[in-house]
């Protein structure tokens, strides 16, 4: 797992995946096993699955890196606390998948709970499982 401040200012941990390193064989196929540990977790909840790839092709003038081949961003909560108002600027959470022609990367922002950070970052090795 890798930490870098993105834009100077955005702390993103990633992770880079070979798809010989994993079974999942695209994008779709990592999202659900996403799907499935935000189901399984005992206070997160499934918001959406965002196509971003498409979203931003159906853009006149979009830019694309040339590698990419797909792009889905996981949204979902953690929200078990709410412990004021300025919460809200970190939430919901998102966990993105970018699909290369032979690897994954698994990126998501600082979790500000460190105990549900770490679940962030144990559910990111776990798409590595081959």
């Amino acid at each position: 797992m890798t930490k870098t401040i993105l834009m100077d200012k955005y702390p993103v941990f990633y992770l880079n995946i070979k798809k010989t390193e994993t079974t999942y064989k695209n994008v779709d196929e990592v999202v659900e096993h996403f799907n499935k540990l935000i189901e399984a977790h005992p206070v997160a909840a499934s918001i959406a699955v965002f196509d971003h790839y498409a979203h931003t092709t159906a853009i006149p003038d979009h830019v694309i890196a040339p590698e990419i081949k797909a792009a889905k961003n996981v949204v979902f909560c953690f929200g078990k606390q709410f412990p004021n108002s300025k919460i809200l600027a970190v939430r919901p959470r998102s966990i993105g998948i970018c699909e290369f022609e032979d690897s994954f990367e698994i990126s998501f922002m600082e979790v500000p709970n460190e105990q549900l950070h770490t679940v962030s970052e144990d559910w990111a090795r776990s798409v590595a499982n081959a």
